[in-house]
């Protein structure tokens, strides 16, 4: 009977920790489908090909050549965007996550952070005219709380 009670509870505990990030896949990939690597190695987003992809941590990456898919796959976290590829000024400034243009980033601290834009709203744009250090630490807290939760 304790064997029993154990494996259970090892089993609810496992699930309550080991939950998966909720990655924004608006368009069935991280960065809607843009080559993630390509924001640091050619300092551009260069669109993703269905040919080289691959999953990690549940979520789908799209990558434009092989040698960018390499790379992700030797350094994963280097490259995936922060707060799962949510708009990084609404997690931070809002505490709510937002979809994004994949065309509107930056790199900061070494980390990819992507925004939303519109005609309407460049959140880039509020990310860098605020206290972009006291935004990324905002951010980086919320997105304790947020990062599990489903939009």
């Amino acid at each position: 009977m304790k064997q029993l009670i154990a494996f259970l509870f090892l089993g609810v505990s496992m699930t309550l920790f080991s939950q998966q990030i909720d990655y924004n896949t608006q368009k069935g990939y991280i960065a809607e489908g843009y080559d993630v690597v390509s924001y640091f190695t050619q300092k551009k987003p260069v669109a993703g090909k269905k040919k080289f992809q691959t999953t990690f941590d549940g979520a789908k990456f799209k990558f434009s050549s092989v040698k960018n898919l390499e790379l992700f796959k030797g350094n994963p976290t280097k490259y995936i965007p922060q707060y799962g590829g949510y708009c990084a000024y609404a997690v931070a400034a809002k505490k709510t996550k937002m979809y994004i243009d994949a065309e509107a980033y930056e790199i900061r601290d070494g980390k990819l952070y992507l925004f939303y834009n519109s005609w309407l709203s460049n959140k880039l744009d509020d990310w860098k005219e605020g206290d972009t250090k006291k935004l990324q630490a905002k951010g980086d807290n919320n997105w304790k709380e947020l990062k599990h939760k489903k939009n």
